[in-house]
Parts: C-alpha cells; sequence; structure tokens
C-alpha cells in the first residue's frame, strides 16, 4: 500500500512540476511607469510614420491620446496595461495595438493596424516625463 502511495505522490510532482508557470505576481507586478509624452516613429513595408503617445498611468492601467501621421485623423483614445516592463495598448475606436517593452525613457516593441494588413517596429522615446490628463 505505501508503495502504491509513494508513486502517486511522484507522478503527481512530476506532472505538477510540467504544468509550472509564473505565479500571479510575476504577472501583476509594475516595475516601469509610463507617465508622459512619447515621441517617435514606426516603420513598415510601406514606410514611417511619426507618433506622439501622451499617457497618465495609474497602477497598472494606462489611458492617454495618440496623435501620429501614421492616422487618418488628429488623435484618438488609447488604453493599456504595464505588467513587468511591457507596455500593451489598443486604441479605443479604431483597430491599432501594441506591445512594447519599456527600458527608461525608451520603448521598442510592435503595433499593428489590422484594417491596413499593416505591423511594424513602433520605437518610442519620453520627451516630457508630466502628468497629461488622459
Amino acid at each position: 500500500m505505501k508503495a502504491i502511495a509513494r508513486m502517486i505522490l511522484v507522478a503527481a510532482l512530476v506532472c505538477g512540476s510540467g504544468c509550472a508557470r509564473p505565479d500571479w505576481i510575476d504577472r501583476t507586478l509594475v516595475t516601469v511607469d509610463v507617465t508622459g509624452t512619447w515621441e517617435g516613429s514606426a516603420s513598415n513595408a510601406q514606410g514611417a510614420s511619426w507618433f506622439q503617445f501622451d499617457l497618465a498611468q495609474q497602477g497598472s492601467q494606462v489611458k492617454g491620446t495618440v496623435r501620429g501621421t501614421g492616422m487618418n485623423r488628429s488623435a484618438g483614445q488609447i488604453n493599456g496595461t504595464v505588467a513587468g516592463d511591457v507596455f500593451t495598448f489598443r486604441l479605443t475606436d479604431v483597430p491599432f495595438t501594441g506591445e512594447m517593452r519599456v527600458s527608461g525613457d525608451e520603448m521598442t516593441g510592435q503595433a499593428a493596424i489590422p484594417y491596413l494588413y499593416s505591423r511594424g517596429t513602433l520605437e518610442l522615446r519620453r520627451v516630457s516625463p508630466g502628468s497629461p490628463k488622459p
């Protein structure tokens, strides 16, 4: 009977170790603050576009506005989250999304505009650490 109990315990430990994932603290930890004005460019096969993000962060939640030559209008509202050093965002009224890795006053990542079948590298630099109103 003890041998069967040990085999079950070993099997459970082996199966459980294969299902390991980061705990909830690692997934919700916020290590950067993206508040401020960020400017930079997105480049893809069609060329480059200039963008400006004005962001305000509270905890892991981010709100703000984005302007750019790559948009067919003057500005749009942006919502996002920060987990660790990754800023994930989307515009509220058009399908423009992105995921950026933040390092100090720089962030780099991928942005996508699905309706234009466009995906590119977005590189932004913080030009003002102020507290814009979203």
